[in-house]
């Protein structure tokens, strides 16, 4: 059995009961571009350098072999990766008028795939996940960096590096940072065994067991079902949906697995021999991942950029939902990484898009990346002391003429607008100072009387409509979304609001930004429908997560006001493989002590770290647990039953665009 999207479905998923609407029961096809939306897009030509075809040539440079033809399948038979899912993007052709050109630009790009010779004894896979997989040939063997999203696609592409430069043993994985396109393949490309008897290392920075899991659980549900937005999982390839998402194409969808670090880089300037090449390490935490690290290659002169600096302006806040990350704290490891290895290094490379040779482009890139973030932080601050809101600054914010024009500074998975919002929020909060919006009522509540005030939906709709025939689409979406927050059954409202944002994904450059409004119209007209999305929890994530970890989740799930008068008190006792908890329930708040136990707890619960991850993955009911003797209580049973019953359960297609 599959394990749903995120550890947020770990205890039962359900779904939720949507509206019951027969006028979108058939399916509703996208729509061409307006003349509006083509003449924004035509507009771009001018603007961008299109000419330069430098990102072109580095990209194809060093090609050894084509990805596999074909589909990667699980065992199931399900698709985890197409390889020519994205055949309709030609590298020579005009965007089509329903895509951003320069975000048709990034896709072409990105869809140039295969096995490359970086420079002597350095090999990347690119375009068999949303990251890259580096291989750096060694005395004794390879060493794999960032076995991507699913063991599958991570398997495939070591067998075709096998295929082309022969068969070398793994010695040692290195995980750049915390984020899952980056370790998720790791069983794809070495075992457990191995790892555990010395024949591989695996590297990784400081904290990266704690935040590769602990970043999806809290709000993992809700982070989930809007990733599923992000990169547009819900809608067909095509020019009419999702063409990318800036970053990479898409994630896989196979099997996430994760196997804890051997070896920690704790330091900068730690240096570590890995298979006879000197690797000088720059820790970069709070960058764009909580754990996160960059290195040099000495032997390569080679500077590895994990994701700190990509040919894109990348998330500061990301649209799933995620912890905002420092800019500023950003531009300066970027600042830091020019100073100590800049004068020397003649390649750089990253684990998403293409590398760059030659150390003045390498520089330039480097200090437009640093310059571009610090000025995000430096403005977006300026302009709030001038007593600027944050929607004001999103609005009045350009970068300089320089940044705008260097495509590495484009936002194809950031945006100048989300980064520069989520940078006030940062360092100022969601309160813009004014007190009519300290306590404002809620979307739907508010709609409703926003719908009202304006003398109804027909009035309302009948003026969206001249806006949107003038190519106002911004607006009509804002305005006609309160029409549908008011009523979600207004067919005409939908529709509307569907083609509003329809235009504007045609619009959007930031591939994120097109995927969430593509996916918002096909929503509003088709009503939420169940498919595929990437499976991104697996067995291995639950295993890695601590008891600290889990009981926070538990209490994540705890119905305050339902359990607001209860009182329990539990211990817990996980043997040598856990230790043990006190856990009590009190004025609706779950609250756990490790290495104690409560002296008149209500009742002891014993049981193994392995019986509750198979609980956990329901490989094991609570129930046949107890029967086999796998859990044992002693005391008041019935109170452990009472806890449980207090959990809610979180369902995974919860509405977004409609209340």
């Amino acid at each position: 059995m599959k394990i749903k999207p995120i550890i947020g479905h770990l205890i039962l998923a359900g779904m939720i009961t949507t509206y019951s609407l027969s006028a979108f029961s058939q399916q509703l096809a996208p729509k061409e571009a307006t003349e509006a939306t083509k003449k924004a897009n035509d507009a771009l030509y001018s603007k961008l350098p299109f000419s330069d075809k430098t990102d072109f040539q580095n990209a194809h440079k060093g090609f050894i072999a084509a990805l596999p033809a074909g589909m990667i399948k699980g065992k199931e038979g399900n698709i985890i990766w197409d390889t020519a899912k994205y055949s309709f993007i030609k590298e020579d052709q005009k965007a089509p008028a329903t895509v951003n050109p320069s975000l048709w630009r990034q896709s072409q790009l990105i869809n140039i795939s295969g096995l490359f010779e970086v420079t002597d004894g350095v090999y990347q896979i690119r375009n068999l996940d949303l990251s890259n997989m580096t291989i750096i040939e060694g005395k004794k063997g390879i060493t794999v960096i960032d076995p991507l999203v699913s063991a599958e696609t991570a398997k495939v592409g070591l067998d075709l590096y096998y295929k082309n430069r022969g068969k070398k043993p793994v010695v040692a994985v290195i995980f750049t940072h915390s984020h899952v396109d980056h370790y998720g393949g790791v069983r794809g490309v070495t075992s457990e065994e191995d790892v555990k008897s010395g024949k591989v290392k695996i590297y990784a920075p400081d904290g990266f067991m704690k935040e590769a899991v602990s970043e999806n659980i809290m709000a993992g549900n809700a982070m989930s079902r809007r990733a599923s937005y992000m990169y547009g999982n819900l809608l067909a390839p095509s020019a009419k949906g999702q063409v990318g998402a800036g970053l990479g194409t898409t994630t896989s969808a196979g099997t996430v697995t994760l196997i804890p670090p051997t070896d920690y880089i704790t330091h900068t300037g730690q240096e570590e021999v890995i298979d006879g090449l000197t690797y000088d390490f720059m820790m970069a935490p709070g960058s764009e991942a909580p754990s996160e690290m960059l290195w040099y290659v000495k032997e390569k002169k080679m500077i590895e950029a994990a994701e700190d600096i990509t040919h894109t302006l990348h998330n500061t806040y990301s649209l799933r939902g995620a912890k905002i990350r420092d800019p500023l704290a950003w531009s300066k490891y970027i600042n830091a990484a020019i100073d100590r290895w800049g004068a020397d290094a003649q390649i750089i490379i990253a684990q998403h898009h293409w590398p760059t040779w030659g150390n003045a482009n390498i520089l330039d890139l480097m200090k437009s990346q640093r310059d571009m973030y610090r000025y995000i932080n430096d403005q977006t601050l300026r302009m709030a002391n001038k007593g600027l809101t944050r929607d004001e600054i999103a609005a009045n914010f350009e970068l300089p003429p320089t940044l705008e024009k260097t495509w590495a500074s484009r936002g194809y998975y950031g945006s100048v607008s989300h980064d520069v919002k989520a940078t006030y929020v940062f360092y100022l909060g969601w309160f813009d100072g004014n007190p009519a919006t300290l306590d404002e009522l809620p979307p739907e509540e508010a709609a409703k009387k926003f719908v009202e005030y304006m003398g109804g939906a027909d009035k309302i709709l009948a003026k969206a409509k001249q806006d949107y025939a003038k190519g106002n689409y911004r607006w009509v979406a804002q305005v006609v979304s309160k029409v549908v927050f008011a009523d979600p059954k207004n067919k005409a409202a939908r529709s509307l609001e569907a083609d509003a944002l329809e235009q504007l994904g045609y619009q959007a450059e930031s591939g994120p930004w097109r995927n969430f409004y593509l996916s918002g119209a096909q929503e509003l007209r088709n009503g939420v429908k169940v498919l595929p999305t990437p499976n991104t929890a697996s067995a291995d994530t639950v295993r890695a997560m601590d008891p600290d970890m889990f009981f926070d989740y538990l209490g994540v799930h705890i119905n305050g006001m339902k359990a607001a008068d209860a009182k329990i008190s539990l211990n817990f006792d996980f043997g040598d493989q856990g230790g043990l908890y006190k856990v009590e329930l009190e004025n609706g708040a779950l609250s756990h002590t490790a290495k104690a136990q409560a002296k008149n707890a209500d009742a002891t619960i014993k049981l193994s770290r392995d019986t509750l991850n198979r609980i956990i993955l329901k490989q094991e009911t609570l129930e046949d647990a107890k029967k086999n003797g796998d859990v044992k209580i002693d005391g008041n049973a019935a109170k452990l039953d009472e806890l449980l019953s207090y959990l809610d359960k979180f369902d995974f297609w919860f509405n977004i665009v409609t209340p």
